[in-house]
């Protein structure tokens, strides 16, 4: 039987590096994606070149019913899934008091109810011995200024992955979280100088930023079958930062 994957997000960024490892690893990738679906098929395109197997499924996440329309579609043609990587995310930078009413919506919308959205979903039809991972943040524990309401939202999402690995009992499913540090992705380095990103990157003492290849291996580990001991953890990926 075949394995499938479902990476949330994965057009671009962290979320392109999980699926294209996943793909070496012989699951079958669901490419998530919202509005750019070139991007997406040309990682779909990418992973079939290299001997893998992946189709683009398109859904807003943050929409309940566009998720169970979408688990509904990958049931009917595929028999079920085995793997929920949830790294569908925005991140919109401001402090507490410049904040916009807008942002926390959107950011709430995508990250914390796009994820409840489909580990709700999960936890009614993912198959024995599946996996669930989650991608928070070690800005959860840095707490730097201006990232109050991504931390935020970030912080529930670990909450969510505790109590449900707990809720799976009996199911040898797993729930898991990965919470990467600053990462050389287009989302991470938008709107930062040179200087940030250095400084950023010297909180390591490995002094470099994160690669996406970095996250997406951790994320392997556990989708795998050596990482099925592994359960109800948030791992930081973050080089030793915190």
């Amino acid at each position: 039987m075949e394995k499938v994957a479902l990476v949330t997000g994965a057009s671009r960024g962290i979320g392109a590096a999980i699926a294209t490892r996943l793909a070496k690893d012989n699951f079958t990738i669901l490419v998530n994606f919202v509005g750019n679906f070139n991007a997406a098929k040309k990682l779909v395109n990418q992973i079939e070149a290299a001997g893998g197997k992946a189709v683009t499924v398109q859904a807003d996440v943050s929409d309940s019913n566009a998720v169970t329309r979408l688990f509904e579609s990958v049931e009917a043609t595929f028999g079920g899934i085995d793997a929920v990587i949830n790294s569908a995310g925005i991140m919109k930078l401001a402090t507490l008091a410049e904040s916009k009413e807008e942002g926390f919506d959107t950011m709430v919308a995508v990250n914390l109810k796009g994820t409840f959205n489909t580990m709700r979903e999960a936890s009614k039809r993912l198959r024995q011995g599946g996996r669930i991972i989650n991608l928070s943040s070690s800005v959860v524990g840095l707490y730097m200024p201006t990232y109050s309401i991504y931390a935020a939202t970030k912080a529930a999402i670990e909450a969510m992955t505790q109590v449900m690995s707990k809720e799976m009992r009996g199911r040898n499913i797993t729930v898991n979280a990965v919470a990467p540090g600053p990462t050389a992705t287009e989302l991470f380095l938008d709107g930062k100088t040179d200087e940030m990103v250095n400084s950023l990157a010297n909180l390591s003492p490995l002094e470099r930023l994160g690669s996406p290849e970095d996250i997406a291996n951790t994320v392997a580990f556990l989708a795998g079958e050596q990482g099925g001991w592994i359960n109800g953890q948030v791992i930081r990926v973050n080089g030793g930062i915190i």
